[in-house]
């Protein structure tokens, strides 16, 4: 199995289909997902049991991910929930697949 390599990605989390969504930035997507499934990030993932990941894209740079998150947080609610129907249409849970095949981080790249 290839190793995990951390990256940096835009992500959208959700604790149920059409449920609160929350984007985020992060240099190391299982990690982060993995603090937010285990509750160990304090703050509104927790209190609301934001645990699924529906979304994500990849980035190089830390600058192109921040813009593009904030694009995100800025846009309505169903720009965002099109957004993830698109890439993934039943909202299924892209942590357990990530850690199942690192490599499809790459081949499934949305960018």
């Amino acid at each position: 199995m290839e190793e995990k390599r951390p990256f940096i990605a835009v992500y959208i989390l959700t604790n149920k289909p059409y449920g609160t969504l929350y984007v985020g930035v992060t240099s190391n997507l299982w990690r982060r997902v993995f603090e937010h499934r285990e509750g160990l990030v304090p703050g509104f993932t927790k209190t609301h049991g934001l645990k699924r990941l529906v979304w994500f894209q990849r980035f190089e740079l830390v600058t192109e991910a921040i813009a593009k998150e904030k694009l995100i947080k800025h846009y309505v609610r169903d720009w965002k929930i099109n957004l993830i129907e698109r890439d993934n249409p039943q909202w299924d849970h892209l942590y357990d697949e990530l850690m199942r095949d690192p490599v499809w981080v790459w081949k499934h790249d949305p960018k």
